[in-house]
């Protein structure tokens, strides 16, 4: 269940990422963004949810927001380059 969270959460991350700067299309910044949380929702989920308080509730909130940062971080580095590529 986590990484499914972590990857909504990227999902969304990654869109809001792309839609500011760099933009790697809606495919791009949804597969990005995806995987950026799969990787890193675990570990910024589990910071968040102990910092908002234990419980169920908490650790969704953690895992979807983990997965949000990770996965707009991956998406504007990776629509960096590919901008830097193109240049």
């Amino acid at each position: 269940m986590e990484w499914l969270l972590g990857a909504l959460g990227g999902l969304i991350g990654g869109n809001a990422a792309g839609a500011a700067k760099n933009s790697l299309g809606p495919g791009g910044n949804s597969i990005a963004g995806a995987l950026g949380g799969l990787l890193g929702g675990g570990l910024g989920g589990n910071a968040i949810g102990n910092l908002i308080g234990g419980g169920d509730v908490a650790h969704i909130v953690g895992q979807l927001g983990g997965g949000g940062v990770t996965g707009a971080i991956l998406t504007a580095i990776v629509g960096a380059v590919m901008k830097g590529r193109k240049a």
